[in-house]
C-alpha cells in the first residue's frame, strides 16, 4: 500500500514538471536528427517586412568580429568563446534579408582577387589578346558597415527555488546572459559616420528537476529522479541582435533622410517609423534587466477600501470582524511618502466556554510613512510605519463608554495599475497597542493588539511624477556625403 502511495507522489512530481516544460520534456533527443534549413528568429520577419527601398545601397563589410574577449563559464580550463566568431556571415545575411542592401565581398578580398589575377591570365593566353573579353571592374561601395558584438554578460540574473520533503521534492534554477552589439554607417566619399545604433539580447538557460527518496519496508528502497535543461543558443541570440541593429539602421536613415523608401509603400514606412519611435520610448525607460519604469504614478492617491480585522487580546477566542476606511497619499519623492488613514470597524471577543463575549465598536486615524519599492512598474510593492489614536464603544454612536488608546502600526502590501489613474491594492496591517486594556483586562506581558487584512481601490490625482526626461529632438537634414 505503501509502495503505491510513493508511485503516485512520484507521478504527480513528474507530472507538474511536465506542465512546467512540455516543450522541452516532450522534445528529448532520442535518435540522430536529419539535417535541416537554420531556423529564423523573432526579428527575421520583421526585417522582411520593411518597406523596399528607392534604391539599393552597395555595402561593404569587411569584418564584423567578437570584441568581447569572452570565454565560455566552465568550472575546468575552456577557451571556447562565449559568441560566435562568424558574426560577418550573420550580418550579410540580415542585411540581404533586408533586400536594402547589395552585398560586395570584402571580407576574402584577397581570394577574390587572386581568383581574379588566374581568370586574366587564362584569357590573356587563350585569347589571343582579345580585349573584349576582359573581366568588368569590381563593384566599389558606396557605404561601409563597422562594428561588432562589444559585449557578453554572463549571470547577470541567476536564481531558483525547491522544495524537499521527507526526500521527496524539486528544484529549478535559471540563469540569464546578455550579449549587445553595436552597428555603424560610413559614407566612403567622406568617411562620415553616418549612423551608430545597437542592440541587446539576453540568453536564458534554465533547469527543472525532481526527485524521490524512500524506505519502502526493510531493505526496499524507491528512488527515481526526473527533469531537464534548457539552453537558449548564443547564436541564435547573437543573429537576432544583429537583425535588430540592421532593423534600426534601415529605419534610422530614413527618418533622418540618409536613405529613402519607395513611395509606393509610404504609409507603410510611415506606420513603421512610428512603431520604431514607440520601442525607442519604451526602451528608454527600461532597465538592464528588462524592467519598465513608463508608469508614472501621480502625488496625490485616494483609496477607499474593505477590511476585515481581528483582536489579539487577553481571551481566548478573537473574531474576524468587517470594517472599512479611507486613506490619502502624497507623495514626497517618487518612492517615500506621507499617508493619512481613517478607518470604522468592530471588534469581537470571548471566553472558551462563550460564557462572556465583548462587542465593541472601533474606530481610528493615523499617519504613516510610505516606502514605494517599485514606483515606475505596473505591479509595485509597498510598506508603511507609523502611529495615530484609537477610540472603542459599547454603542453604535460612539456615544457611551467611550475610551482612547494610541498604537503603533505596520503594514505591507502590493498595488497593481489598471490604468494611469486606477489601480487596485491588498494590504496587511499590524497594530501595536500603547496598553492592554482595550478588551478591559491586563493580563500578561504584550500589550493588546490587531491584526487586519484590506483590498481597495487607488485613485490617483495630478501628473506623474517622472523617473527622467525624454527629449525629442528633430531630424537632422541630411548632407551630402
Amino acid at each position: 500500500m505503501q509502495l503505491k502511495k510513493y508511485l503516485l507522489k512520484l507521478c504527480l512530481m513528474a507530472v507538474a514538471i511536465v506542465l512546467n516544460g512540455c516543450a522541452a520534456y516532450f522534445h528529448q533527443p532520442t535518435k540522430p536528427r536529419s539535417a535541416r534549413l537554420g531556423e529564423e528568429t523573432s526579428i527575421s520577419e520583421e526585417l522582411r517586412s520593411l518597406p523596399a527601398p528607392k534604391e539599393a545601397i552597395t555595402t561593404a563589410v569587411y569584418k564584423f568580429r567578437d570584441q568581447t574577449g569572452q570565454y565560455k563559464p566552465s568550472e575546468t580550463s575552456n577557451f571556447s568563446t562565449a559568441v560566435t566568431q562568424g558574426a560577418t556571415n550573420i550580418l550579410l545575411k540580415a542585411m540581404e534579408d533586408s533586400k536594402w542592401f547589395v552585398n560586395i565581398e570584402r571580407e576574402n578580398v584577397s581570394n577574390l582577387l587572386n581568383e581574379r589575377k588566374i581568370i586574366r591570365s587564362s584569357v590573356a593566353q587563350y585569347s589571343n589578346n582579345n580585349t573584349n573579353e576582359l573581366l568588368p571592374p569590381l563593384l566599389y561601395a558606396g557605404m561601409i558597415l563597422e562594428g561588432g558584438i562589444i559585449s557578453y554578460d554572463a549571470n547577470i540574473i541567476t536564481g531558483g527555488g525547491g522544495l524537499r520533503y521527507f526526500g521527496a521534492g524539486g528544484s529549478t534554477e535559471y540563469r540569464q546572459d546578455r550579449v549587445t552589439v553595436y552597428l555603424r554607417a560610413i559614407a566612403t566619399r567622406s568617411g562620415k559616420i553616418l549612423k551608430t545604433v545597437y542592440s541587446s539580447k539576453t540568453i536564458l538557460s534554465q533547469s527543472v528537476n525532481a526527485s524521490l527518496y524512500r524506505v519502502v519496508r526493510f531493505k526496499r528502497i524507491l528512488e527515481a529522479e526526473t527533469g531537464f535543461t534548457t539552453t537558449e543558443p548564443n547564436q541564435m541570440a547573437v543573429t537576432e541582435a544583429i537583425e535588430k541593429a540592421v532593423q534600426a539602421l534601415i529605419l534610422e536613415g530614413i527618418k533622418d533622410g540618409l536613405w529613402e523608401a519607395d513611395e509606393k509603400f509610404a504609409e507603410q514606412t510611415k506606420q513603421q517609423l512610428a512603431d520604431y519611435e514607440e520601442e525607442k520610448q519604451l526602451m528608454a525607460n527600461t532597465d538592464v534587466y528588462g524592467n519598465s519604469d513608463h508608469f508614472e504614478r501621480p502625488r496625490i492617491s485616494v483609496s477607499p477600501y474593505a477590511s476585515t480585522l481581528r483582536l489579539r487580546g487577553d481571551y481566548e477566542v478573537p473574531t474576524w470582524k468587517p470594517g472599512y476606511g479611507l486613506n490619502v497619499t502624497v507623495g514626497l519623492t517618487p518612492k517615500w511618502g506621507v499617508q493619512a488613514n481613517g478607518f470604522v470597524s468592530s471588534f469581537s471577543t470571548s471566553t472558551a466556554d462563550r460564557s462572556f463575549v465583548m462587542d465593541r465598536n472601533w474606530r481610528n486615524a493615523d499617519l504613516s510613512l510610505v516606502y514605494q519599492s517599485l514606483p515606475f512598474e505596473r505591479y509595485s510593492p509597498f510598506g508603511s510605519f507609523g502611529g495615530g489614536i484609537s477610540q472603542t464603544a459599547s454603542g453604535s454612536g460612539f456615544s457611551s463608554d467611550l475610551k482612547t488608546f494610541s498604537y503603533l502600526k505596520g503594514g505591507i502590501g502590493i498595488e497593481a495599475l489598471l490604468t494611469k489613474n486606477i489601480g487596485l491594492r491588498a494590504m496587511a496591517d499590524y497594530y501595536w497597542m500603547t496598553n492592554d486594556m482595550v478588551d478591559g483586562i491586563a493580563n500578561g506581558r504584550l500589550n493588546d493588539s490587531f491584526l487586519r487584512f484590506s483590498a481597495g481601490v487607488s485613485f490617483y490625482i495630478g501628473k506623474g511624477s517622472k523617473k527622467r526626461a525624454i527629449v525629442a529632438t528633430e531630424p537632422v537634414p541630411a548632407t551630402n556625403n
